[in-house]
C-alpha cells in the first residue's frame, strides 16, 4: 500500500535498560526483530525515526530508510504532542503505522488486523489496547465499584489502557491533534502477552523469555 508508511521510532540511550533496542534478545536484537517483522505487511515504505547512529546502520544493514531525529525531539525536554506533531511533519505519507520496538510480542496478524480495521472502517485512527478488568482505588477509595457490595473482579465494568504497541492515523489528522490518539479512533484489543512493553530490565528478561517460546514451539 503506497498510502501507507511505516515508522519504526527508536531512540539512543535508555534510562531504565541500558542500550535496550539493541542489546542481544533471543539470537537478534529489539530493533532487527521489529525491521524483520514490518517487512511482512503491506507498507509502501519503512522508516527508521532515530537520532542513534546504531540505528542508522541497522537500517542500512537492512535496506530500509532511515530520518535522524533533532536531537530535541528525543529528549525528556520534549513533550508527547511536540513529538506526534514532530513526527507527522517529517513523515511524506498519507496515513502512518507506528510501530514500537519495545513490543516484541505483537503477532504479524494483529498488524493485519489493525490495517484491516483502518482501511474498511471510517476511522481516522486505530490503536492496540489492553483489556483491564480489576478492582481500582485512589486515595484510599474504591474507583469502580462499591465497599459494602464487593462483586467479582469478572463482573467489574472492563477498561481498555492504550499500549501504543500499534498505532495507524491519517497524518492530516495527527497534525490537527498532535496526537497518535486523533479523530475517530477505533481500538483494537490485544491479549496480555502482545501488551507486555518492554519498559524494565525484569520486562526484557520476560519478554526475552516468552518469545523464545513461541518461536521454539513454531
Amino acid at each position: 500500500m503506497d498510502n501507507l508508511t511505516a515508522v519504526i521510532p527508536v531512540r539512543a540511550g535508555s534510562q531504565r535498560v541500558k542500550n535496550k533496542n539493541f542489546k542481544p534478545f533471543a539470537n537478534s536484537n529489539l530493533l532487527e526483530i521489529k525491521i524483520n517483522q514490518i517487512k511482512k505487511l503491506p507498507v509502501g515504505r519503512i522508516i527508521i525515526n532515530t537520532n542513534s547512529t546504531e540505528a542508522i546502520k541497522i537500517a542500512k544493514k537492512h535496506n530500509v530508510e532511515f530520518f535522524e531525529r533533532d536531537p530535541y525531539y528525543a529528549s525528556s525536554d520534549c513533550s508527547n504532542s511536540e513529538y506526534h506533531e514532530y513526527l507527522a511533519k517529517v513523515t511524506e505519507t498519507e496515513n502512518l503505522l507506528i510501530a514500537q520496538v519495545t513490543s516484541p510480542l505483537i503477532k504479524t496478524q494483529s498488524y493485519l488486523n489493525a490495517i484491516q480495521k483502518f482501511f474498511e472502517s471510517d476511522s481516522d485512527s486505530v490503536m492496540s489496547v489492553q483489556k483491564f478488568q480489576n478492582f481500582l482505588f485512589k486515595n484510599g477509595n474504591p474507583v469502580n465499584y462499591d465497599l459494602d457490595n464487593m462483586p467479582n473482579s469478572q463482573d467489574l465494568e472492563p477498561y481498555q489502557i492504550p499500549t501504543f504497541g500499534i498505532v495507524i492515523c491519517k497524518r492530516e489528522k495527527m497534525l490537527e491533534y498532535k496526537n497518535y490518539i486523533c479523530g475517530k479512533c477505533s481500538f483494537l484489543e490485544l491479549s496480555d502477552m502482545e501488551s507486555l512493553d518492554i519498559d524494565t530490565p525484569l520486562d526484557f528478561k520476560f519478554a526475552e523469555f516468552l518469545y523464545k517460546e513461541r518461536h521454539n514451539n513454531a
